[in-house]
């Protein structure tokens, strides 16, 4: 996430810089820029010299330090909260006055991680999907102390960096797109149990119909053009049929103790073979395509 994030950045004209406390993480940063650049040269986003200009923009560094003079600093550290409360302990001596810090968690409470933070007005979290310069969505979740002005900045910055910013009235667990991201793999987990569908029907529906149709309009905007007195009398007699438990995480857990963990392991509920990694591949390109105007 963090590279993905950075060359965003960095293909939008602004000087990245990459920290780390791991040399290989730093020496694999220019690969992994180059591989999303490439992938947007490929889908005929961008050219090789939006691609030089990007690479140009973005430096790594071991050190702390050089974040003094930063203007706004994404934290995407493991989801450890001991872990990101070091950093901000050590950030909040070091980061100018006038400089926001955001957190690209997926699942911590802005008021949580702010902890240590003495500026904690000038902190707020900005969740971006994965990989970003597919997903354009940034949650923006700020906390009981953040300042409209800071969310006002954070905004800005990321409708100048391409992405599409939303900004939640308060926060809750998972944010939105979790949320919703994870009741609907418990239903799609349901099914799979139930013994009506494999897990390939269950995606081929997904990505054949609520995949399209979610990309142009919402749930909201869908219900209101099906008209909310049929999704009353439907949902009346479907929503108690829907799954409401955690028993369909056996499946996952099985998953797991086979070794089964997915592209990581090339299996999980697919075999990650040559032909599946293409065919996402081929799938990826058409996304990258659809999403916005070539660059230079």
């Amino acid at each position: 996430m963090g590279v993905g994030i950075a060359t965003q950045s960095a293909l939008h004209g602004h000087r990245t810089i990459v920290n780390d406390v791991d040399p290989a993480r730093l020496a694999s940063v220019a690969p992994k820029a180059q591989a999303v650049l490439d992938e947007l040269i490929d889908a005929g986003r961008i050219d090789q010299q939006a691609k030089a200009a990007a690479l140009a923009n973005i430096e790594t560094s071991a050190s702390l330090d050089i974040m003094a003079d930063a203007h706004f600093v994404i934290e995407a550290i493991p989801e450890v909260l001991e872990l990101k409360h070091r950093l901000y302990a050590a950030l909040t001596d070091l980061l100018r006055d006038d400089a926001i810090l955001a957190s690209n968690t997926s699942g911590f409470p802005p008021d949580q991680l702010s902890v240590p933070l003495r500026a904690k007005e000038r902190f707020l979290i900005a969740h971006y999907w994965n990989p970003p310069h597919m997903i354009p969505l940034v949650e923006v979740v700020p906390g009981s102390d953040t300042t409209q002005d800071v969310i006002d900045a954070t905004v800005a910055l990321m409708n100048a960096t391409g992405m599409e910013p939303v900004v939640l009235t308060k926060a809750i667990p998972g944010f939105v797109g979790n949320r919703l991201q994870f009741a609907v793999l418990r239903e799609a987990l349901n099914i799979v149990r139930s013994g009506a569908a494999t897990p390939e029907v269950v995606d081929r529906v997904m990505k054949g119909s609520l995949g399209k149709r979610w990309g142009i309009v919402g749930p909201f905007e869908g219900a209101d053009m099906g008209g909310l007195d049929t999704f009353v009398d439907i949902a009346s007699h479907l929503m108690p049929a829907l799954a409401k438990d955690e028993e369909v995480l056996d499946l996952l857990r099985e998953q797991v103790r086979a070794g089964r963990v997915g592209v990581r392991s090339g299996a999980g509920f697919y075999d990650w073979d040559d032909a599946q990694a293409a065919k996402v591949k081929a799938g990826r390109r058409r996304v990258i395509q659809s999403n916005g105007q070539k660059h230079g």
